[in-house]
């Protein structure tokens, strides 16, 4: 190469370089630091309130976890804590909000003592099924409520999975009538426990891994928990066989998987969408699992461990249900946010019944009578 040569190279170079810095919005003698995938992954840290590897709810947050990494490519790799590893369960969400750990999975109705509104996002007692709820988040006006309830607190709402309608749980005594519920301590969550409270029963707020000795030593008379998948894995059966259900108290059990916001805000649009969609995936998923789970996991409890499973009584369901329409209305008047989460769920759920005997609802109604 000719000396005339080189010199033209080392223009262009030069040149080339200057346009480079200006164009990644620096200057020339100090360019834009470089934002391309070689950078350092994003390391962001998940609590639960679940226990470690529990089936459904603690393996469902971990696949959360895996394809958010995975699907980044490793731009951001997300750690799993189980409950008490990092915080303990119900410290979860104090801790997100801190930025302590950047995500959580749980049930949004652990949070009522925040607000008495955080149950609508999660179980509400006589309220909607699991479809119903998706629909109602997705397409009617949910999520828009559950970003501005949740803004408040610094923190990013999405659905994470859905366990579907639950049992009513076990009980060291048989229910033949409402007295059966008189000073009966039972651990349930959310503003169900405000239901049991007025049936005459105690509730009691228990995160899953204190459950089981609780119900051993006689602290608690029975517990719900979630269905035959995962009541099986706790071997409630080896305490008590009565087994109620359905549970008046989640025919919905939508679980959450909520971010801090400032964290999630300082993500760029690729992996905010990466981490919608693991949500919405595994939200489609974890209801799919549980079904097949719980068939099989009930066949297990009546043949191999002789477990009573019944309905409850008509009388103590249906004042479960007037009582339930009562506490949920009563948190339209804690103030206007709480109203307007309130008209528009009990709003979709009024027209959301009107189609219920035209659609699956009618169908296993008309089918089991056949």
């Amino acid at each position: 190469m000719t000396r005339r040569n080189i010199l033209k190279a080392t223009g262009i170079v030069a040149a080339s370089s200057l346009i480079s810095a200006c164009n990644n919005g620096g200057t020339p003698d100090k360019p834009k630091k470089s934002t391309n995938i070689s950078q350092k992954s994003i390391e962001w840290k998940m609590v639960t309130t679940w226990p470690k590897n529990f089936p459904g709810l603690g393996t469902g947050a971990q696949r959360i976890a895996d394809n958010i990494t995975e699907m980044s490519n490793k731009k951001i790799t997300i750690k799993l804590f189980a409950a008490g590893e990092l915080v303990p369960a119900f410290e979860c969400f104090d801790a997100v909000r801190e930025n302590k750990a950047q995500m959580f999975h749980a049930s949004p109705y652990y949070w009522i003592n925040k607000n008495k509104s955080m149950p609508f996002f999660g179980a509400v007692p006589g309220g909607v099924t699991a479809q119903e709820h998706n629909a109602w988040i997705n397409y009617a006006g949910g999520q828009k409520l559950w970003d501005k309830l949740y803004s408040d607190f610094g923190l990013k709402p999405f659905m994470g999975g859905n366990s579907g309608t639950q049992m009513g749980g076990w009980f060291l005594k048989e229910i033949n009538s409402i007295e059966d519920f008189k000073g009966l301590k039972m651990r349930i969550p959310g503003l169900a426990a405000e239901v049991l409270n007025r049936m005459g029963g105690t509730a009691v707020a228990l995160p899953g891994g204190e459950i089981m000795p609780s119900l051993q030593s006689g602290a608690i008379d029975a517990t719900e928990w979630v269905g035959p998948w995962n009541d099986l894995a706790f071997g409630f059966y080896k305490i008590t066989k009565f087994y109620y259900g359905p549970g008046f108290h989640e025919p919905s059990s939508c679980l959450e998987c909520s971010i801090n916001l400032d964290a999630y805000n300082s993500l760029d649009n690729d992996l905010k969408s990466i981490i919608k969609t693991a949500c919405e995936a595994e939200n489609n998923r974890m209801i799919s699992e549980f079904t097949a789970a719980n068939i099989e996991a009930q066949k297990k409890l009546v043949e191999q461990h002789n477990v009573l499973i019944r309905n409850f009584p008509q009388d103590v369901f249906n004042l479960m249900l007037k009582l339930s329409k009562e506490v949920v209305s009563e948190t339209a008047s804690e103030g206007k946010i709480n109203k307007e989460i309130y008209n528009s769920w009990e709003s979709f759920k009024n027209n959301a019944r009107l189609r219920s005997p035209f659609d699956e609802h009618g169908y296993t109604n008309l089918s089991s009578k056949g």
